[in-house]
């Protein structure tokens, strides 16, 4: 598989690739490269209905001079902890920002939540945010109200009384029962739909068969949620003697 960076002709199959409505898997098989790859290109450079390859050859270039002006080659780039190859880190980064952008979040809470995930902490300051992402402390303020609005973040106090912006198990176990309350929410509203339009049409069938199908839905994450924080994230109890209890949901 090749490395580097995508060169101007593959940024072209890329481009034909999307004008004939293949998938981010096949153009990437047929360039023989990582699917993030392909997926962070094209949401990075207008989206697969407005990309461009000379344009998002000229944006690449753009930024590699921007970094190389920010990082000239004699200084010393601060050493990444626990040995970690800080380009890799970087492009871990993007790719995980990438996906998230295409599950629908938006850009600037997408980069604020991947620093968040891949932070050894697991918090940090408004401040720090900043710092990292190069951003006004404005677009961080915007950026975590956001997050905290859908169960994303949790701001927390520590010693010095900042505040810090979190992401833990709970968290994922909270937006995971949000998600189900949401598609409750989408069943009852089909069931109303199906008074207003009479049990015996075709579209109150329909609707009907949406609202079981969601509530299906809806039950099934709440109860694998549940299953998983109790599995997952339920430490062992100890012993006196320092070791685990035996665990007697093990077959």
């Amino acid at each position: 598989m090749p490395g580097g960076r995508l060169t101007q002709p593959e940024r072209q199959q890329i481009a034909l690739g999307l004008a004939d409505g293949l998938a981010y898997a096949e153009i990437a098989r047929r360039l023989d490269r990582p699917t993030s790859t392909i997926t962070r290109e094209v949401m990075r450079n207008g989206g697969p209905t407005a990309y461009r390859a000379d344009l998002a050859h000229r944006a690449t270039e753009r930024r590699a001079h921007r970094r190389r002006q920010a990082a000239p080659r004699d200084s010393a780039t601060p050493p990444q902890a626990h040995g970690r190859d800080p380009e890799a880190v970087r492009e871990y980064e993007e790719a995980f920002t990438t996906l998230l952008m295409a599950s629908g979040l938006p850009k600037m809470m997408s980069r604020v939540l991947t620093c968040l995930y891949i932070t050894d902490a697991g918090s940090l300051t408004a401040s720090e945010l900043a710092q990292h992402l190069q951003v006004s402390p404005a677009s961080i303020s915007k950026a975590v109200t956001f997050l905290e609005g859908q169960d994303l973040v949790r701001r927390e106090r520590d010693e010095r009384r900042r505040d810090r912006y979190a992401v833990d198990n709970e968290l994922w176990f909270q937006g995971a029962l949000a998600a189900a309350r949401s598609h409750a929410q989408l069943a009852e509203a089909a069931r109303q739909g199906v008074a207003v339009l009479g049990p015996d049409t075709p579209a109150a069938v329909r609707l009907e068969n949406i609202a079981r199908f969601v509530d299906f839905i809806s039950e099934s994450i709440a109860r694998a949620a549940e299953q998983a924080r109790e599995v997952l994230f339920t430490k062992p109890e100890t012993t006196s003697d320092g070791t685990a209890e035996p665990d007697d949901r093990a077959p």
